[in-house]
């Protein structure tokens, strides 16, 4: 089943609208200050918050590659079909989460080779 123009327009909205947002946050960097406080805890608490906000704005980077790439996937005709088996992403998948790259069987099978290296190891011998 192929999109249509006005499924891919809400699509495209959706994800104009989330990169929007995700260029606003990866943008704010107060988070990331040092703060040399001569109190031990004060030193201990604003390095865990740093430590946070460093891992929200990888998190939020990464987020906005995927959704960039699924933009980039709508203008070349390539969105909602699986990189890996080239088959349609389901609807209910591609409404959850719109810059999906992967249908949902592909994606559990790159969840549990990244969960254990003797599959990914296996993957890389069977793709050579």
């Amino acid at each position: 089943m192929t999109m249509t123009k006005n499924e891919l327009r809400k699509f495209r909205g959706i994800l104009d609208a989330r990169k929007s947002e995700l260029e606003r946050f990866t943008r704010n960097r107060d988070g990331l200050a040092i703060d040399t406080s001569p109190d031990e805890l004060d030193r201990i608490q604003h390095a865990t918050e740093r430590e946070m906000a460093i891992g929200n704005l990888e998190r939020d980077s990464s987020r906005l590659r995927e959704v960039r790439a699924a933009l980039r996937r709508i203008d070349t005709n390539a969105f909602g079909i699986c990189l890996d088996c080239e088959e349609e992403i389901g609807p209910k998948r591609l409404a959850a989460v719109p810059w999906t790259p992967l249908c949902i069987a592909c994606q559990e099978a790159a969840d549990r080779a990244s969960n254990d290296p003797g599959i990914a190891a296996e993957m890389l011998v069977d793709a050579a």
